[in-house]
Formats: structure tokens, C-alpha cells, sequence
């Protein structure tokens, strides 16, 4: 098992992009099904790897032949990860978009490199087939204060609105839609 592992996704993990993070988009097929798996923080992250293979129109041989095959290890964190390993299978093909990121890591005593593509966006490739949408809706759990005797202490007071400020929340409401402009969600 790897220990002591350092790199560009393991320090940036929770904070914005940065400027100069390497993108990249991977189009290929899935060499396994993605494993899903909680780290000891509690987040959920799914693992596989995508097959690239390049083609190319050789024109002596009046064939097409195949490049060197680029394999990519993939990591989709939280839902993304949970979408991942309920949607994909091996061999389907794909279109993956993200980080590509370098870690190091000791082994045996040897320090070692690795790299991956932390993905941000991971879909099946829609110009070799179909596919169906779904989306998935999670609901969060409700956390409840308990008091000093173990019982759900009562909150009521925290959460009503008298009948007199609803209808005065509702008489300013517009009941005209207006677009707001779009925003980037960082």
C-alpha cells in the first residue's frame, strides 16, 4: 500500500481551480468497472481507468491502424463517484474531463510517481450509442439536538412565521419570472 503520498490533487483537494491546473478531456473506453469506496473521511470516490486509442488513416496501406493506447487512471470524488460507479461498466465508451494530477508516493522504500485524472465531469460517448438520463435525488439527513435526557429538544419556536408575516411574505412576492443572469458555481 502506498504511504506517504504527496502531489498537485492531494494539496489542492477542497479549494478552487487554480489558474494553472492542467485540464484535460480523455475520449476512450473503460478498461474495468469502477470500484466505489469511502475514504476514512467519510467521502465516497470511485476508481477506473479509461483506455485511448488513437487511429489513423495510414495511406501506403490504405487501412486504418492503431496507435499506442494511453491509459488513464480516473478518481471521481462524492456524488460524481457514486453517479460513476452506478452508470458505468467495462469496455463502455467514454468522454472524461478533469484535472490531470501527479502524486508521489514511497514503495518499498522507493519513491515512485503517479498519475490521474480527477475527474469533474465523466458521461458515456454518445456518438458510438445511446443513453438514458437520470437524475438522482439526495436527500440530506436532518441533524436534532438532543437535550441533557437524550430527547430531540423542541425547535418550533425557531422555524414558525405568524399566518400575519406569511401573507405579507406572499402579497411581496412577484408572480412575474424574471431571469437573472448566469452565474459560475465555484
Amino acid at each position: 500500500m502506498p504511504t506517504g503520498e504527496t502531489g498537485s490533487c492531494e494539496t489542492n483537494k477542497g479549494e478552487d481551480q487554480l489558474m494553472n491546473d492542467t485540464q484535460m478531456t480523455i475520449v476512450g473506453n473503460t478498461v474495468d468497472t469502477p470500484k466505489l469506496r469511502r475514504t476514512k473521511n467519510g467521502h465516497l470516490v470511485a476508481t477506473f481507468r479509461v483506455a485511448s486509442n488513437p487511429r489513423r488513416f495510414d495511406r501506403q496501406k490504405q487501412a486504418w491502424v492503431d496507435g499506442t493506447t494511453l491509459f488513464v487512471s480516473v478518481t471521481a470524488w462524492r456524488a460524481l463517484g457514486e453517479n460513476v460507479a452506478a452508470s458505468l461498466q467495462k469496455g463502455q465508451p467514454v468522454v472524461v474531463t478533469g484535472r490531470y494530477c501527479q502524486r508521489e508516493y514511497e514503495q518499498n522504500e522507493t519513491l515512485k510517481t503517479a498519475y490521474e485524472l480527477e475527474a469533474s465531469a465523466v458521461g458515456h460517448d454518445l456518438s458510438r450509442g445511446v443513453s438514458r438520463f437520470e437524475k438522482v435525488v439526495r436527500t440530506v439527513a436532518a441533524t436534532v439536538e438532543l437535550d441533557a435526557q437524550g430527547i430531540p429538544e423542541d425547535q418550533t419556536a425557531n422555524y414558525s412565521i405568524s399566518m400575519t408575516n406569511r401573507r405579507a411574505t406572499a402579497r411581496s412576492r412577484s408572480t412575474k419570472w424574471t431571469r437573472s443572469p448566469a452565474r459560475c458555481a465555484s
